[in-house]
């Protein structure tokens, strides 16, 4: 279904994760995130090289299903179970439709990420959700995920990023609105859109995202994919 919530004007609220957004998800970040796609086959190309027999695979913030889905056909480890999840019940509705008859060894879980327990896992992602997180609480979040992942696996967080040279983060700003242009987004919509979400994702610079990795005690920690001003980052235990 195409996205079309903020085409009209009328009294905006904060964003939220609601059965509208559910049912307009992947169209609104096809057309919203530049190279999302890459961002969820690089996911699956992790899986191939970081995950482990017999663990856990956690898609944390799982939305409606592409991550969840990526790590399960892609996945050549033994026992292994994934375990999706999001604390929007419309979500976690649209991602299990979404799983159904593709991945067989997966849970689909309606809760709070921040108070879930992880647990012998090889494989944690974060896909654009850390974002989301209130800034005070992501280190906690990134703290108990080092804790629950094995040796040798791996964090994934995809997240939309600032810059602290102004005329790069501009830049930046300025081609990403292009591409919102470029994929059908009328000026009103994207005025609307953010400010209804600027009170709600925060960015971090990458430096940011990479001194929590250091603090939690990941051993490496690298940015493997980037467009514009969206990124990816894998730590490793």
């Amino acid at each position: 279904m195409r996205d079309q919530i903020f085409s009209q004007k009328s009294d905006l609220v904060d964003f939220t994760f609601d059965a509208k957004v559910a049912d307009v998800f992947d169209d609104m970040v096809r057309r919203s995130v530049p190279g999302y796609q890459s961002m969820i086959e690089m996911i699956g190309l992790c899986v191939k090289t970081y995950g482990q027999d017999d663990t856990n695979y956690y898609d944390l913030g799982a939305s409606t299903g592409a991550t969840a889905t990526a790590l399960g056909i892609n996945n050549t480890h033994k026992n292994t179970h994934i375990i999706a999840v999001d604390n929007s019940s419309s979500m976690v509705e649209k991602c299990t439709k979404t799983l159904k008859g593709k991945v067989d060894n997966v849970e689909v879980v309606c809760a709070d990420i921040e108070t879930l327990k992880i647990e012998n896992a090889s494989i944690v992602v974060l896909n654009l959700t850390l974002q989301f997180i209130s800034p005070e609480n992501r280190q906690a979040l990134i703290d108990k995920v080092y804790q629950g992942l094995n040796k040798g696996g791996v964090l994934i967080v995809s997240e939309k990023i600032h810059f602290d040279d102004q005329q790069k983060h501009q830049q930046m700003t300025e081609l990403h609105l292009d591409f919102k242009r470029a994929n059908g987004y009328s000026e009103l919509e994207i005025a609307a859109k953010r400010q209804s979400i600027e009170n709600v994702l925060i960015t971090d610079s990458q430096s940011t995202h990479f001194k929590r990795f250091d603090q939690a005690g990941f051993t490496s920690h690298t940015c493997h994919f980037q467009c514009l001003n969206f990124a990816s980052f894998l730590a490793v235990k």
